[in-house]
């Protein structure tokens, strides 16, 4: 039976009040839209209030909404670099690309110009998608992470991880054998490294019988981890791909499915979930290309949970306040060192998507960075190991997420 899971009524947390802002915090982003929208009928010229409100729109990709206020939010408060980051991330996301630059030239942050400098340089529309209604890639492996086939401008298919908490993104030698020009860069500082990431666009992307055209796409000397024939992957494909999809990671059967977001494909999506009981959860994109839900651990929840597959040989991952709400033990005699931070063994009795359950999964806590990244909280982020026996579907034209039992 396919249950739906509504964002509200389900969600067990203690209120935190009529503020909009500890609403928006604790996830709860109808309450904080009403609250907004009550403050916005006293003061019309309240910038914080229409930002808001637009980037509870975004989240559920309601993009003429997102956009109507951020744009007002914008117009009221010209120096909110965040406002104008959601509001180009809103055309992005619609590959509306020229109305974006401008926007993240204005922030003042030099990735955002490098970007802005990316898209000024496409030519035509972005991510023209060619070929059959579906496409069924599958995994060359499951582990690491699940990896699939495929091509850089018309080249031999490579492999490439699937990794939902990241972007669209190749090695360095791959863009070099592709003849890929970098128009801009950027320097970032992950886990305490340097990370210069080049900025170009790919000819085409082809995946089994759907190609891509005229691809925005990064590069960079990032590790990454070894596939099992002993090889480095050629990159990771992550939600900013996934998202011009109804996208099934099958992990139980073993394949990618890539469907275009029609009327057709979502109802042939909702039936096949159906079939194989699956729940039906809200999609919500946060920060850009990190997928969230509800989900629970132990009787902590449902809250809001990000669904970043890329957690290698772990189910769940939370902050330690977190764990101690949920009552999970946490093993301080074994710390561990992930990505250059510390982190400390879990192992919770149960967490859950919906009525998909795993028990005794492994996983750590650390300081992880959502609440900053987001701007709310999570419970945790539900990862690998979680869901290798199942298949989970982002419907990113119904923005409903999928998770079989």
């Amino acid at each position: 039976m396919l249950a739906l899971l509504p964002n509200e009524s389900a969600m067990a947390v203690s209120s935190p009040g009529g503020d909009p802002d500890q609403l928006f915090k604790a996830g709860r982003f109808a309450k904080a839209d009403q609250a907004y929208a009550r403050l916005l009928r006293q003061n019309p010229a309240d910038a914080h209030s229409l930002a808001q409100r637009g980037r509870i729109a975004l989240l559920s990709n309601r993009f003429e909404q997102a956009e109507r206020f951020l744009t007002e939010a914008v117009r009221l408060a010209p120096g909110d670099a965040f406002a104008k980051q959601q509001l180009a991330d809103c055309h992005i996301r619609q590959d509306d690309l020229p109305p974006a630059v401008p926007l993240l030239r204005a922030t003042g942050k030099q990735t955002d110009a490098a970007f802005a400098d990316q898209y000024a340089s496409v030519t035509g529309a972005p991510y023209r998608l060619q070929g059959a209604q579906e496409a069924r890639l599958p995994f060359v492996s499951v582990d690491p992470l699940p990896c699939v086939r495929a091509s850089v401008n018309g080249a031999e298919p490579q492999t490439f991880l699937i990794d939902t908490g990241a972007t669209l993104a190749l090695s360095t030698a791959t863009a070099e054998q592709a003849g890929l020009r970098a128009v801009s860069t950027s320097v970032t500082h992950p886990a305490g490294q340097t990370l210069t990431t080049y900025h170009g666009v790919m000819r085409s992307f082809g995946l089994d019988d759907i190609t891509l055209g005229t691809v925005p796409v990064v590069w960079y000397n990032l590790r990454m981890p070894t596939l099992p024939d002993g090889t480095q992957p050629a990159g990771v494909i992550g939600t900013t791909l996934l998202y011009h999809f109804i996208a099934t990671m099958d992990y139980a059967r073993q394949e990618l499915v890539l469907r275009r977001k029609t009327a057709a494909q979502a109802r042939r999506v909702r039936a096949e979930a159906a079939r194989r009981g699956a729940d039906r959860l809200p999609l919500w994109v946060a920060a850009d290309h990190v997928p969230c839900t509800l989900g629970s651990v132990n009787d902590y929840g449902p809250r809001v949970a990000s669904v970043d597959t890329g957690g290698m040989g772990l189910g769940i991952m939370m902050t330690e306040e977190n764990a101690e709400r949920a009552g999970v033990e946490i093993d301080y005699d074994n710390p561990q060192n992930p990505g250059g931070m510390p982190a400390y063994p879990i192992t919770p009795a149960r967490i859950n998507l919906g009525r998909a359950v795993g028990r005794n999964v492994p996983g750590v806590v650390g300081p992880w960075p959502w609440l900053d990244l987001f701007g709310f909280d999570t419970v945790g982020n539900f990862t690998h190991e979680f869901l290798r026996s199942r298949a989970i579907t982002f419907d990113y034209a119904g923005m409903n997420l999928y998770v079989t039992v």
